[in-house]
């Protein structure tokens, strides 16, 4: 995103019970409208690992002792996330993040997962993320689903904690929309930045 379009002084700072893993294919790693990193950067328990990167080896996720380890992935085998709401157990939630061919080969690839339960979320919405198209009917961007996650998982504040994550996840899009010329002034929620119009970035 534009510098004068930064929205790092609105991600807010949320603490979790639940930890988030976050696997970002290294090709993903590299947009910039990848929204995955923009969750860890919002959750004080999570961690980042890069697959595929030669020269950044990949941390794996670890499941610590008294964890239960769930992977955010419809395979198969998955249940629903909803099946480990009331655990007394803390969770660790493995996420993929890339397109659905990269984030399918994870699970196969990247040692350890083949063993942990997949889970999936509920098909209550659509995705709000218009900067790319959607293959999959009720598929979400990596932080819509980390969100929806997290407001199943934490037993209190979860309605909070997603709503927080996806107001600037709306920023995020509606300032790139902007950036695009698709969307107004006056259609970005909280305003474009007066910096950005003093030295509009789209050179109009």
């Amino acid at each position: 995103m534009h510098q004068t379009l930064c929205i790092c002084a609105l991600i807010p700072t949320l603490a979790t019970r639940t930890r988030v893993s976050l696997l970002v294919h290294y090709r993903e790693a590299r947009k910039p409208t990848n929204t995955g990193l923009l969750a860890a950067r919002c959750l004080v328990r999570s961690e980042v690992g890069i697959v595929g990167d030669l020269e950044r080896p990949l941390r794996l996720p670890v499941v610590r002792d008294g964890e239960h380890g769930l992977l955010l992935y419809p395979d198969e085998d998955a249940v629903p996330i909803s099946e480990y709401a009331t655990t007394d157990r803390p969770i660790v939630v493995i996420v993929p993040d890339g397109n659905w061919r990269q984030a399918g080969k994870m699970r196969r690839r990247v040692p350890g997962l083949s063993d942990v339960q997949c889970v999936t979320l509920p098909l209550l919405s659509v995705t709000t993320y218009r900067l790319r198209a959607e293959p999959r009917s009720g598929g979400l961007a990596t932080l819509e689903a980390i969100a929806r996650a997290l407001r199943i998982l934490e037993p209190e504040g979860g309605a909070a904690i997603e709503a927080a994550m996806l107001a600037v996840f709306q920023i995020m899009v509606e300032r790139t929309l902007w950036l695009r010329g698709t969307l107004g002034d006056g259609e970005v929620t909280g305003g474009i930045p007066e910096a950005a119009l003093a030295n509009d970035p789209r050179g109009t």
